[in-house]
């Protein structure tokens, strides 16, 4: 094994064990409806709101005071 492929070994390691360090995460609104996503999302921004994707790849903006629970999925 030469040491381009011992690199590209590597590399393929690493990324599949980032890969398995997000965890999901849901974000319950005071309405009931429930977010799932990939990563934990922003926190709220300095405008109020709380950013994030949810794991269809939808681009989700709520207002702080909209969002009752964020947490990790079980």
């Amino acid at each position: 094994m030469n040491t381009r492929h011992l690199w590209l070994a590597s590399v393929g390691l690493a990324a599949a064990a980032l890969a398995g360090c997000s965890t999901e995460t849901v974000v319950t609104l005071q309405n009931g409806t429930q977010y799932i996503t990939r990563a934990k999302p922003d926190t709220k921004n300095a405008d109020g709101f709380y950013e994030f994707t949810d794991i269809s790849g939808k681009h989700v903006r709520v207002r702080a005071d909209e969002v009752a629970t964020v947490k990790p999925e079980d």
